[in-house]
């Protein structure tokens, strides 16, 4: 089976990428029947002298302009393999084209005018190959013919670009002199350069690597959705998504990220086909699980000692296009996969400047056209992967209000504050010595599956009062339900330590509460020793239960960042209205109801 290559073509406004891609074409004979007629006539009639370029501009747009607009892909062919070669703009204003286009590249040809040199887009698309993570790079110095074929002009820019690409961390392959109009090492040698023993174009194409076929990469599929019919007695919930890399079969124990929960393939199911035994990179699928554990869109699903990385911390390579600035302190959106998820900038580490084209680690936000190295923190863990190891779940784009505004890769995971408690926490639940009871029969034979409500603010507002009352409404309603009092930890498993090491305290109460979510229960929790700052610990430690952090505060507290922020008047009766049911020394009945209302719709207390 023959190999496909993809390559980009990149380079500055008419330093000639599009008239290099139709000349290879024409001169390699593998146009479509009628392309070059056609071509031909459509110059003719607009009055144009006919170019290679042409050939692949097709819009009118861009016939009228000169430029190339879109990244044109067109597919070509070699003794060795095929490509499929991505044309992308030059021009500044399409730069968001030309990253789209050489977002799937496996290699890339940069081209630059012998005549006008190294220039602005020059070296701003050498350092955007090497934020994409492309290393195979052949520069191509064009219109040789218009310098008069001069050796001296060549080197000189072969200097100039070198020095700037190892900068920016690619070594060049190989730097070519050619002449795309004119045919010279395009697609064989040159009578008007004797002095360049180097390969031509074709030749160079050939001599690049093929990336490792993404079968052969670990598992990574991000969960798209999950679907469950309940008609005709078909109860299956399938798990669907692109198998972005590596090989998924029956019988597969496979792991969810950043969940942590573990399950194994029980089948494969495709639309209107036989179900096949195993799909590979590139292909969508559904799964259904032998354990009917609860996933959503966002997960990354993979093999089960194979699982991505996953934390809140992210150093990354990006592109910024939108019309504001990048700036610390403001909330974007990440869309990495499948999931969304809110992140600012915690770091500009160094940003390529648009106008100077000097690298900078003074600047502290990064402008339109910019390229920067940056540290991100999302604000919830989210699954990724470094662009080097898996690149589909290492790149992702950043949305600012409504508009994509940038872009990037992962480079490497930057260790927060919860990373070896949830290194920890994966190993437990990969290694958990299980019974024979799953969860889903388990929240069969108790009507629900297990949660956690955490109760936090300051001491003295009533958090134990709404505890309490909870717990009484939810066994009411014939939820299994138990208070889990902090201090009753303290005096109890806690009795060894001393009360000033806070990180003892939270691991064990975090691990004293997985206990009891495993064993099906809905935990309601109160204490003083964790407080709303470690409720993302916590959550890293009961991991994959769910937790409702519910804070007791007034607005403008830390409370804004809980799941639900109760008012100290709707749980003491101060300042409650007539009519409320609440009164000085009164049960909390309308704090109850609240934390109650979000429970059923996150559907924490429904039997699956």
């Amino acid at each position: 089976m023959r190999q496909t290559m993809q390559i980009v073509i990149v380079g500055h406004v008419d330093h000639g990428k599009s008239t290099l891609v139709g000349r290879l074409l024409a001169d390699t004979g593998v146009l479509g029947e009628g392309k070059l007629d056609k071509v031909m006539a459509t110059c003719q009639r607009q009055g144009k002298q006919f170019e290679y370029a042409f050939l692949l501009d097709a819009l009118e747009a861009e016939q009228d302009q000169g430029i190339t607009i879109d990244a044109a892909r067109v597919f070509f062919r070699t003794d060795k393999r095929d490509y499929i070669i991505i044309d992308a703009p030059g021009h500044i204003e399409f730069l968001k084209n030309m990253v789209t286009g050489a977002a799937r590249a496996e290699a890339a040809v940069l081209i630059i005018d012998a005549k006008e040199g190294v220039r602005e887009n020059s070296r701003r698309h050498g350092y955007l190959l090497s934020m994409l993570g492309i290393r195979q790079v052949a520069v191509v110095v064009n219109k040789m013919d218009l310098v008069g074929y001069d050796r001296g002009v060549f080197d000189r820019i072969v200097a100039e670009y070198r020095t700037f690409l190892e900068g920016v961390g690619i070594r060049p392959h190989c730097f070519i002199p050619i002449s795309a109009r004119e045919g010279d090492l395009v697609a064989g040698p040159s009578a008007a350069m004797p002095w360049y023993d180097g390969p031509d174009v074709l030749a160079a194409v050939d001599a690049f690597g093929k990336a490792p076929s993404g079968a052969d990469l670990p598992l990574r599929m991000p969960v798209q959705d999950v679907y469950k019919w309940n008609a005709r007695g078909d109860d299956r919930r399938i798990v669907a998504g692109r198998v972005e890399a590596g090989r998924l079969a029956v019988g597969d124990r496979v792991l969810f990220s950043p969940s942590n929960k573990t399950s194994t393939i029980a089948s494969l199911e495709v639309f209107a086909a036989e179900p096949p035994r195993e799909v590979e990179a590139g292909r969508s699928a559904g799964v259904t699980l032998t354990e009917q554990i609860f996933v959503g869109r966002g997960e990354i699903m993979s093999h089960l000692r194979e699982g991505p990385e996953v934390g809140t911390r992210l150093r990354a390579n990006v592109f910024w296009l939108g019309k504001l600035p990048l700036e610390p302190g403001r909330a974007y959106k990440l869309k990495l996969g499948t999931s969304q998820t809110e992140v600012r900038v915690e770091e500009v580490v160094r940003v390529l400047d648009a106008s100077e084209l000097e690298s900078s680690v003074t600047k502290k936000r990064v402008d339109r056209h910019d390229v920067a190295e940056l540290v991100l923190r999302t604000r919830a863990p989210i699954a990724f992967d470094p662009s080097e190891r898996v690149e589909a779940t290492g790149r992702f784009v950043i949305v600012d209000g409504y508009d994509i505004a940038g872009g990037g890769i992962v480079r490497a995971l930057v260790p927060d504050e919860q990373q070896q408690l949830r290194l920890e926490s994966r190993i437990r639940d990969i290694e958990w010595v299980r019974g024979d009871i799953t969860a889903e029969r388990r929240a069969r034979a108790l009507g629900h599956p297990a949660s956690m409500v955490m109760l936090t603010g300051e001491a003295g507002v009533g958090k134990h009062a709404v505890a309490r009352a909870l717990e009484r409404r939810l066994v009411d309603e014939g939820v299994h339900a138990y208070l889990l009092d902090g201090k009753n930890v303290v005096l109890g498993v806690d009795a060894d330590i001393e009360l000033d090491d806070r990180e003892g305290l939270v691991r064990r109460f975090g691990e004293v509460a997985h206990l009891f979510l495993d064993a099906g229960l809905v935990v309601v929790s109160t204490t003083n020793v964790i407080g709303l700052a470690d409720h993302h610990t916590l959550q890293t430690l009961v991991a994959p239960f769910e937790v409702l952090v519910v804070h007791v505060g007034p607005a403008g507290t830390e409370g804004e960042e809980a799941d639900v922020r109760l008012d100290p008047s709707l749980v003491s009766g101060l300042g409650a209205g007539p009519g409320s049911g609440l009164g000085s020394g009164a049960e909390p009945v309308e704090a109850v109801e609240r934390i109650m209302e979000v429970l059923a719709q996150r559907s924490r207390l429904r039997s699956h």
